[in-house]
C-alpha cells in the first residue's frame, strides 16, 4: 500500500539532522514524497534557542513548487509536539497540490515552561532557519525552488504571532497569513516585544485574524480572555493604514482550532489563486479593489450585517473586514454564524484500489473544501463498513484523520485500509470505496 509504505521506511537523515537524539519523539519517519531535516540549539545571540525539525510534503509527480502552504503550531510541548503531524494532513495537503505547493510543518521543541517568544518572534532565529530549511529540504527533495518562491502561512496562537511577524519582514514573499488566536505586536507596550512597523508592502498582503468567541470577545473572562484586546489592537492599526486584514470570530470556540479550516483553507485557495504569479521569479499579482468585499466588525451580536463589494463600501475603515471576493464572502457569513460553512461540491474518489486476500486499500485526496469525514466500503453493491467505522474530533466536526488541539492529525495516523472478515467462502465479491466528506457528500 503506497501510504502505508511512506510510514514505515527509515527516516531520511542528512548531516544536519540528529546531532544528538531529539527529547521530542518522532513517531512518523520521512520518506518521499516526505522530507525532514532538524536542526541543533543555539546558544549565540541573535540564533534560535530551541532544536526544530521542518517535515516538508511535496505533490509526487510535481515539476515545479510554485509556492510553500506553511502550517505552523503554537507555544508550549503539547503544541509543539501536535506539529509533527502537520505535514501529513490530507485537507492541507489537498490545498498545497491544488497550487503546486508543498507543505511544511515546523516542531518546535520548546520545553513546557520556556519563553514562547524565543522561537515565535522570528527576528528571534526561527525566521532566518526556517528560511535555511527550505534552501537544505530544497536540496533533499530536488527542488532547489524552495529557497525562492513564496509563501502562504497559517499559524495558531504563537503561530500566529510567529506568521505575523513573518509577513512584517518578509511582505514581498507572503501569499497570504491566516492567524488563528494570536498576532504580533504592533503598538508599543511595557513588557511586550518590540513592535513592527507597518510598511506600505505589508498593507498589500491579505491577512485574517481568526479567533474563538470564548478568548475575550463575548466571555470576558478565563485564560484566554486576553488575546481578543491585543488582536483588537492589530488589527484595528492594521486596517487603519489601509491593510487588507479581516476578522473571523468562532462563535463555538475558545483557544482550540475548532472548525476553522473549513474558512481558512477556501480562503488561502482565494488567496493562491489571486496572487501566486504565472512565471517562476516574478512578483507576487496584487488583488484588485474591484473584486474585493467589505463587511462592518461582527463580534458575536445576533444579526450580521452582510458584506457588499468594496465600492459599496461607506462605514469606518478600521471597522471594517477585509475580504478577498464574494464566495468567500459568503462563506465568512455563515462562519461567524454557526460555523458551518457549506460545501455543494463532492470529495475526489478514491483511486488505486487494491485487494490482497481480504485485505482492500487505496488512495484518496481529501476534498479541499470540507476534507474527508471517512471512506464507504461496500461489497456486491451493498453497504458493507465505514472507515473508520466511527470518524472523531474533540474539535469540531468529525473527521477522518481525527485532530488535534492545534490543527493536525493525531497519532497513529489512520491508514486507507479495511480487512474483510466474513466473505462468503468460494465467492467473488466486487468491492467499492466511496469518500464521503464532512458535510456527507459522496463521490463517485
Amino acid at each position: 500500500m503506497r501510504i502505508a509504505t511512506s510510514l514505515i521506511v527509515p527516516l531520511v537523515l542528512t548531516t544536519t539532522t540528529f546531532a544528538q537524539q531529539s527529547p521530542y519523539e518522532i513517531t512518523l519517519p520521512a520518506a518521499p514524497p516526505y522530507y525532514r531535516i532538524r536542526y541543533e540549539s543555539s546558544e549565540k545571540p541573535g540564533e534560535l534557542a530551541f532544536p526544530v525539525s521542518y517535515t516538508l510534503w511535496v505533490p509526487p509527480g510535481l515539476k515545479s513548487v510554485r509556492g510553500v502552504v506553511v502550517h505552523q503550531h503554537g507555544c508550549g510541548e503539547g503544541s509543539c509536539k501536535s506539529g509533527q503531524t502537520g505535514a501529513f494532513d490530507l485537507h492541507w495537503q489537498a490545498l498545497a497540490k491544488k497550487h503546486d505547493c508543498a507543505l511544511i510543518s515546523p516542531t518546535y521543541e520548546q520545553p513546557e515552561k520556556a519563553n514562547c517568544q524565543l522561537w515565535c518572534d522570528p527576528r528571534n532565529g526561527s525566521d532566518a532557519t526556517f528560511q535555511r530549511s527550505l534552501n537544505e529540504l530544497g536540496a533533499m527533495s530536488g527542488h532547489p525552488e524552495l529557497a525562492r518562491v513564496p509563501w502562504a502561512l497559517w499559524g495558531h496562537s504563537g503561530g500566529g504571532h510567529w506568521a505575523g511577524g513573518m509577513l512584517f519582514l518578509h511582505p514581498e514573499r507572503t501569499v497570504a497569513a491566516w492567524l488563528r488566536s494570536g498576532v504580533p505586536a504592533v503598538t508599543s507596550e511595557e513588557g511586550k516585544p518590540i513592535p513592527y512597523t507597518i510598511s506600505d508592502a505589508a498593507c498589500q498582503v491579505p491577512v485574517m485574524c481568526n479567533v474563538g468567541t470564548q478568548e475575550g470577545v463575548t466571555v470576558k473572562d478565563g485564560r484566554f480572555a486576553a488575546v481578543w484586546p491585543g488582536v483588537d489592537i492589530y488589527f484595528k492599526t492594521f486596517r487603519a493604514k489601509g491593510g487588507l486584514v479581516g476578522v473571523a470570530v468562532d462563535p463555538l470556540s475558545a483557544h482550540e482550532c475548532g472548525n476553522q479550516r473549513y474558512l481558512a483553507i477556501p480562503w488561502l485557495d482565494a488567496c493562491l489563486t489571486a496572487r501566486l504569479p504565472d512565471k517562476q521569479g516574478e512578483p507576487l499579482k496584487g488583488i484588485p479593489a474591484r473584486e474585493s468585499w467589505i463587511a462592518p466588525l461582527h463580534l458575536g451580536e445576533p444579526n450580521i450585517v452582510a458584506p457588499v463589494p468594496s465600492e459599496s463600501f461607506t462605514g469606518v475603515l478600521e471597522n471594517s473586514v477585509w475580504l478577498p471576493n464574494g464566495t468567500i464572502a459568503a462563506a465568512w457569513v455563515q462562519y461567524v454564524n454557526d460555523t458551518a460553512v457549506t460545501d455543494t461540491t463532492p470529495p475526489p474518489a478514491p483511486s488505486n484500489v487494491r485487494r490482497n486476500g481480504n485485505t482492500l486499500t487505496w488512495n484518496a485526496d481529501a476534498d479541499l473544501e470540507s476534507g474527508l469525514a471517512h471512506f464507504i466500503i461496500e461489497r456486491d453493491g451493498q453497504f458493507l463498513a465505514n472507515v473508520p467505522e466511527h470518524a472523531k474530533n474533540p474539535f469540531g466536526r468529525p473527521i477522518f484523520q481525527n485532530l488535534q488541539y492545534s490543527d493536525t492529525p493525531t497519532q497513529p495516523l489512520i491508514l486507507m485500509q479495511f480487512t474483510d472478515d466474513k466473505p462468503e467462502p468460494g465467492k467473488t465479491h466486487q468491492y467499492r470505496v466511496i469518500s464521503v466528506n464532512t458535510v456527507g457528500l459522496q463521490s463517485q
